[in-house]
Order: C-alpha cells, then structure tokens, then sequence
C-alpha cells in the first residue's frame, strides 16, 4: 500500500506537500526555468502551479508539451487552479481530456494550497466521479477543501488511497464513500471538521464505515479532525473494521481522557502497527496509561502536540477554518 502504517507523519496543520504517492514534490517552474528536467521524469510528483502572471492555459500547455505525459505518475495541483472563493477549477475537465496521454497516472492531489495563499474552508472543488470514471487505474486519490465537492457512489478497482483533508466534510460524502464499490481501498482518511464549515457528519454516517463489510482490503482508517471525537472512540472501539487494521487516526481533534479511556475499555488494539492520537487533549497519567498499554506490544503509539484547553467550551479541533 501506498502509506505504510506509522511511515508517513502527517502535519496537524495544512502545508504544501512535499512527498506524494512516495515520491519527491518537483513545481514545474515558470518560462526560463533553467532546472533541467529529472532523466526519469516518473520519478516525482508534478506540482503544477503556476504563477499569476502567467496564464492556466498557457501554463498547462507547456507542461503537457514539456513533459512526457505517457510517464507522468503522479500530479499535485496548487493555485490558481485552487483557491478562488468564486470560481470551481478546471482541472477534472483537464484531466479528463488527456486520459489518453496520461497512461502512466497512478496519483492525483487536489488543492494543494496553504492559508496564506487560500483558508481550507473557502477552496472550491467539484464533482469527482468524471476523474474516477476516466482513470480506473487511479490508485490515490487526495483532496483539500470541501466547497461544492462531490464523490458519487461509484466502483473503483484500482484505488488504494483516499483522503480528505477538510475544515468540514459533508456527511454525504461519509455516506457515498461507505456506499461505494472500493474492492482495493487500503487506506481512508477524512477529517471530518465542524459544522460551521459544513461539517455535519454524524455517528450514525460513519456507521458503515466502521463495520468494514464495503472496504474488505481496508487497512488504515482515519476519522480525525472532528469536535465530537470522544464518541468516535467509543464507536470505534467497538467496531468491526478495527480488527483488520494496521493503522489508526484518531488525531486532530477534541480527544481527551474520556474518549482514550473507551479505546482502552474496547476490543483490544495491540495487534495495531500505529496507532495516531496527536493534537487532543489527554493528560499526562492517561498518556502513561495508553504507553504502558499498548507500546510494550508493539504498537507506536503518537501523542504529541497534545493541547491544554481543560474547559469544553474552549476546546478545538486542528484545521477549521
């Protein structure tokens, strides 16, 4: 799988990529870029993101020129493709209309941008399933930003990855990812957010996801980023699917002794590789406890970045708006 368990430590804020599908982030650069191009041009991820006085088109068409497209295997696109409040991107319909070129294409990236260049709650994307239906070999597929996102419910054979990196993921994208047909999906990741940023994911929603009868290859699961992850917890340490895992993300969010406390109460988690609860609110004696439990049978367990916040009503979950 793509993301090995524990190998890839991901931020708990938004930043700009720098490996891909396991692959060095390479920007194609403007006109006069002197860098000459990699001899393996496969052998990186391809940002493309040009800058503002250049035109998309003509930024686009040098790089579908400069660029053996048959090779490329991965793609991370920036601004200004993302991070306009007013305009959804083109990049699907790019996508799609050089599927016949882009043979080689195991991975995309959308919306690889930062706060001071877009907030992660006003990056505007759009309807996936065109991309999905296009490219069935796809094998990772990334997002940042939910504005007017849509993943139908589809089947998919080739993907392996799926992440979602939102200040607010609508519960209708929870409930078609559960829904959908992903015989090979390894890996999910979602940050669910807040529901003032469109964030109205319920227990009830993830539901399916936890019992794990749709994703029979799944090995990491992430249900982070949310202000209501003491009572992910609880659901997850009942649920089914955790048993197959070699993974778990619980990060990012309003985790505190409580919720630690109903993972520790659950199915047991010692056959787990890396176990992933950074940015809560657990206290030092809770944080010995879950050591002394669980790192003596192998399972790296992440608890850094904790918060200190005791009051709920200041409480909050890492990347909003």
């Amino acid at each position: 799988m793509e993301l090995l368990a524990g190998a890839e430590r991901h931020p708990l804020d938004v930043d700009h990529l720098e490996t891909f599908h396991g692959l060095q982030v390479r920007t194609f650069g403007p006109p006069g870029d002197l860098r000459p191009l990699p001899d393996d041009v496969s052998s990186v991820a391809w940002r493309l993101r040009c800058e503002e006085d250049e035109f998309q088109d003509d930024y686009w068409d040098r790089f579908v020129a400069t660029v053996e497209q048959e090779r490329v295997r991965a793609l991370v696109f920036g601004g200004p493709w993302f991070g306009s409040e007013e305009e959804e991107p083109e990049v699907i319909d790019r996508l799609v209309a050089l599927r016949d070129r882009l043979t080689s294409l195991e991975a995309v990236f959308l919306g690889d941008v930062v706060a001071e260049e877009c907030e992660i709650s006003w990056i505007h994307q759009s309807g996936l399933g065109p991309l999905l239906e296009a490219y069935p070999r796809l094998r990772e597929l990334g997002v940042r930003g939910s504005e007017n996102l849509e993943f139908p419910v589809t089947r998919h054979e080739g993907l392996r990855t799926l992440r979602f990196e939102s200040g607010g993921l609508p519960a209708a994208i929870v409930r078609n990812v559960a829904a959908s047909d992903l015989p090979a999906l390894e890996c999910l990741e979602l940050w669910l957010g807040v529901e003032h940023y469109g964030g109205d994911t319920t227990l009830d929603d993830l539901g399916p996801l936890l019992g794990g009868a749709g994703l029979p290859s799944l090995r990491q699961l992430g249900l982070q980023n949310s202000p209501v992850q003491n009572e992910i917890a609880g659901a997850v340490a009942q649920a089914p699917v955790v048993a197959r895992l070699e993974a778990l993300r619980l990060s990012m969010g309003t985790l505190d002794d409580e919720g630690a406390a109903a993972l520790l109460s659950g199915q047991p988690l010692t056959h787990l590789r890396y176990l992933d609860l950074r940015g809560g609110y657990l206290g030092d004696a809770m944080m010995l406890r879950l050591w002394e439990a669980l790192e003596p049978a192998g399972v790296r367990v992440d608890m850094s970045e904790q918060k200190t916040h005791k009051r709920d009503r200041d409480r909050y979950v890492s990347v909003a708006e």
